[in-house]
C-alpha cells in the first residue's frame, strides 16, 4: 500500500517559522496545440485543509468543478494569469509558463510570505520553494492547479462555442487523434501555437501544395 503524503508538510514548515500568508503556483497548457498557457496562484488559510483536493490531473471532471468553486469560496485570494498561444509562439513554452505564473502572484490581492511552486524557479522579491510533482506534493500547489485547470478548461468550451467543428470540448486543444484529424481537416485557427510540431508540419505541407500549384 502506498505511502499516505502528507499535503500539509512544506505548509507546516512554514507555518511553524510563522508564516501564514503562502501562495501555491501552477500552470496547466503546457502541452495543447491551441489557446492559452494559463496559471493560478492561491493563499490558503492557515491551518486549512480540503479532503480529496491532490493534483487536478488526478481528479474527475466534476471533481475539479466542485473544488473550483470551495477554493473561489474560502481562499485568502486567488491570482490568475494567461498567457496567449502568439507569446507562446514568441518567447518558447517555458518562458511563457513563467510569465503566466508571475501575472497569477502580481494579481493576488494579498502578498504572500512565501511561495510555493510547482516543478519552476521563479525570480521573486519573496522567499520560494520550487517542489518537483509539487501539486501531489502540496496543497496549496493542488489548489493552485485545480484553479488553473478548470479556468483553461472554461476558455476551450467556449472555443468549442465558437467553432464546435473542432470539437475543442472533447480534448481541450491536447493532441489526441481526433484533434489532428480535425486540424488536418479544417486547418488551424489564428489562436493555435504555430510554433508546435503539428501544426507547424501542417502549414508547411500546405504552403508546399500551394507552391506545387503554382508551378503547375
Amino acid at each position: 500500500m502506498a505511502e499516505e503524503v502528507d499535503l500539509l508538510k512544506y505548509e507546516k514548515e512554514l507555518w511553524e517559522q510563522n508564516i501564514s500568508l503562502i501562495a501555491g503556483v501552477d500552470e496547466v497548457g503546457r502541452g495543447p496545440l491551441v489557446g492559452p498557457v494559463v496559471a493560478a496562484a492561491v493563499i490558503l488559510p492557515q491551518g486549512y485543509f480540503l479532503e480529496g483536493l491532490t493534483d487536478s490531473k488526478k481528479l474527475s471532471e466534476k471533481k475539479r468543478d466542485k473544488f473550483y468553486e470551495i477554493i473561489n469560496q474560502e481562499a485568502i485570494a486567488i491570482g490568475i494569469g494567461v498567457i496567449d498561444a502568439q507569446t507562446i509562439d514568441k518567447v518558447n513554452i517555458y518562458q511563457a509558463s513563467k510569465l503566466a505564473m508571475l501575472e497569477a502572484l502580481k494579481k493576488l490581492k494579498v502578498k504572500p510570505e512565501h511561495v510555493l511552486i510547482d516543478a519552476m524557479p521563479l525570480e521573486l522579491d519573496v522567499p520560494s520553494t520550487s517542489i518537483i510533482h509539487g501539486d501531489a506534493l502540496s496543497l496549496s500547489i493542488a489548489a493552485a492547479s485545480v484553479i488553473a485547470k478548470v479556468t483553461r478548461d472554461k476558455m476551450m468550451y467556449d472555443l468549442h462555442k465558437q467553432h464546435p467543428e473542432y470539437r475543442f470540448d472533447l480534448h481541450k486543444g491536447y493532441p489526441t487523434k481526433l484533434h489532428l484529424e480535425l486540424l488536418q481537416k479544417y486547418g488551424p485557427l489564428p489562436n493555435y501555437r504555430f510554433t508546435y510540431k503539428p501544426v507547424r508540419d501542417l502549414i508547411e505541407k500546405s504552403e508546399c501544395l500551394e507552391e506545387a500549384k503554382q508551378t503547375i
